[in-house]
């Protein structure tokens, strides 16, 4: 049975409407040498009982995070779940939802959705948040073109300690825009000169808190040397938690914070979906990508939930959109919310602290091994380590004994040249045991 229901004419038809000879026309923005030359090697068909037991034999190659110590981070952060969040979230009027066009018909939608926002201001320091992005690598690109648009400038400046990941959405998204982007080269110790690549032509320098190799920084000379230029600082935050320990980047002077909000209430999932955060200063409230619930009063004066921007190509003029991202995470915003408001304020600064003492213990136990050297000095739950080899083969080896020891910085950057350091990460979730496991194969390997 076929399930696309154009016929050859059809396509021909339209492939003429839009004036180009063929469906690869379609597709020319993307490189030549990442398209496939060919189909992928898988068959044909199969009946539905031979692919489930094809792919459950290839999900039992993974490692679950959960059967093995773990301190694997970088940007995606392994914290406990309290089993009430996946409850809530799983109610129908929850999991069936979607976009709130009718406020009438969806103030519970409307409502947490407020909520959210109202926890992620409180979080990051700033006057107003959206209803949330993709996830935080996205959210950061649409934080760049934001800038943009408010300075009128297409010059954005990234920090070395900014996720490459994250770095490379705003690349792309710039190279599309037609924008410049200078990025300072990999600061494991966060020793760079950033005041000094900022100038009139630059509209926002992008600093992670703590950046991807764990330095916690002080925002507040950066931010100055922005406004001295006209330029916007974005501060970008990948592990939320941080917040309930470190000071916020919004009271260190940020004009925009975005972040990830996977670390509470969502699992790791495969690598998502997850949440993007996105907050700024309320002078900028019109120029913010996505959606934002508000607070007002029915016709009776009873407390009620709009949307009360959402400026999106939906609903105008594309070329007027601040934004091409057409949705927000929904679900996942509920379940941040949920176990936001489990945890409260006392909650939270009390699992941040959890977090920031695990981490202490394992980088002093580390350190004291031999040739291993803690590069990170000020971090919250993640730090670098200078391994004396190669940190991916080093990874691999202590897969093998059953542990699970952190990122290589090459899968992030091949080409940084910085083969011999390892992030690691250590949350709640890990225990004496698993640190002492840590320790012992990492003795054997190097």
């Amino acid at each position: 049975m076929r399930y696309l229901p154009l016929t050859a004419e059809d396509r021909s038809a339209m492939l003429a409407k839009i004036g180009v000879d063929h469906v690869d026309a379609l597709f020319a923005d993307i490189p030549a040498d990442k398209l496939l030359r060919g189909p992928v090697d898988l068959p044909r068909r199969k009946g539905e009982a031979e692919v489930e037991r094809i792919l459950s034999r290839m999900a039992a190659k993974n490692v679950p995070a959960a059967s093995v110590p773990f301190f694997v981070g970088a940007g995606a952060y392994r914290h406990h779940v309290p089993a009430t969040v996946d409850h809530l979230i799983q109610r129908s009027e929850f999991l069936t939802s979607y976009t709130p066009y009718q406020p009438e018909i969806a103030q519970g939608t409307l409502q947490y959705l407020f909520e959210f926002q109202t926890q992620v201001a409180l979080l990051t320091g700033m006057e107003v948040a959206n209803a949330s992005m993709y996830d935080g690598s996205t959210g950061t690109g649409e934080a760049v073109l934001m800038a943009h648009r408010v300075t009128r400038r297409n010059k954005a400046v990234l920090s070395g300690g900014l996720h490459p990941h994250y770095a490379e959405v705003v690349k792309t998204l710039s190279h599309m825009a037609g924008d410049t982007v200078v990025a300072a080269p990999p600061s494991p110790k966060a020793d760079e000169d950033l005041a000094a690549l900022i100038d009139g032509e630059t509209s926002c320098l992008v600093v992670q808190n703590p950046d991807v190799f764990g330095n916690l920084r002080d925002l507040r000379p950066l931010a100055a040397a922005c406004q001295a230029r006209g330029a916007l600082l974005i501060a970008v935050v990948t592990e939320i938690v941080s917040l309930g320990l470190v000071e916020s980047p919004g009271a260190m002077g940020a004009d925009i914070v975005v972040g990830e909000g996977q670390s509470l209430g969502n699992g790791l999932n495969f690598g998502g979906p997850y949440v993007g955060l996105f907050a700024a200063r309320q002078k900028f409230v019109r120029q913010m990508p996505g959606r934002l619930c508000g607070e007002t009063v029915d016709a009776e004066g009873k407390r009620g939930f709009v949307l009360t921007l959402s400026t999106r190509e939906q609903h105008i003029r594309r070329d007027k959109a601040t934004s091409n991202i057409c949705t927000n995470s929904g679900l996942c915003c509920l379940a941040f919310t949920i176990h936001m408001t489990l945890l409260g304020e006392a909650g939270l600064a009390r699992l941040a602290r959890i977090n920031h003492a695990n981490a202490v213990k394992l980088a002093e136990m580390l350190g004291d091994v031999r040739g291993v050297e803690v590069l990170t000095g000020a971090f919250f739950n993640e730090f670098t380590l200078k391994l004396p080899g190669n940190a991916a083969a080093i990874v691999e080896r202590l897969a093998a004994k059953g542990v699970l020891a952190g990122v290589p910085y090459s899968r992030l950057a091949p080409a940084a040249g910085l083969d011999d350091l390892m992030i690691v990460a250590n949350t709640e979730v890990n225990t004496d045991e698993d640190r002492a496991a840590f320790v012992g194969a990492l003795k054997e390997v190097v």
